[in-house]
């Protein structure tokens, strides 16, 4: 009877830490909504793979792809569109990091965690598949808070500046004919 009331409290608190820790919305870090919205999407699409390799659930993964395919070809596209737009050249280059650091985070959270990652994690596969449409992807993606804070989206790129060395003025120099 202790065993069992130990798990008990030790099952609420678990429960208890998991809802305090997942706020309702995910934290704005895009000025436009729709960015946001494309990036959380992707991380929504990058954690669902990393739960399907982690754990050996690629039925499931794959049925999402499936039943989500064109809004998810859609949803590559908008990023791809925001990579072209913010790096130019250097655009696939920094998708692929992004993607790369994307997936990453969510190994370490799978790593923290331990065992305990894919029956905590698990649900979300069903939670995604019960969803009634496409349309509503968006909302779940915003409310799960999948893309860490430490991954720079939709900030202003700078522009590389040079500094003038201490103690002296900077000077113009002119072109001679």
């Amino acid at each position: 009877m202790r065993r069992m009331l130990f798990g008990l409290a030790a099952f609420g608190m678990a429960t208890l830490g998991a809802v305090a820790v997942q706020p309702a919305l995910a934290q704005r870090q895009c000025t436009s909504p729709a960015d946001q919205t494309t990036f959380e999407i992707q991380a929504l699409r990058s954690q669902l793979m990393v739960l399907a390799m982690g754990c050996h659930d690629d039925d499931r993964y794959n049925a999402f792809m499936r039943r989500f395919q064109p809004d998810l070809m859609a949803n590559e596209k908008a990023v791809d569109a925001y990579f072209k737009k913010r790096y130019g050249r250097t655009a696939q280059t920094e998708h692929d990091k992004f993607v790369t650091d994307l997936a990453n985070a969510v190994s370490r959270q799978g790593t923290q965690l331990g065992g305990d990652f894919c029956p905590r994690n698990g649900a979300v596969f069903a939670e995604v598949m019960a969803l009634q449409s496409a349309s509503e992807l968006a909302d779940y993606a915003a409310g799960k808070d999948l893309v860490p804070a430490s991954l720079d989206i939709c900030t202003e790129a700078a522009a590389p500046t040079r500094a003038a060395p201490a103690g002296k003025k900077p000077t113009l120099k002119t072109a001679h004919r």
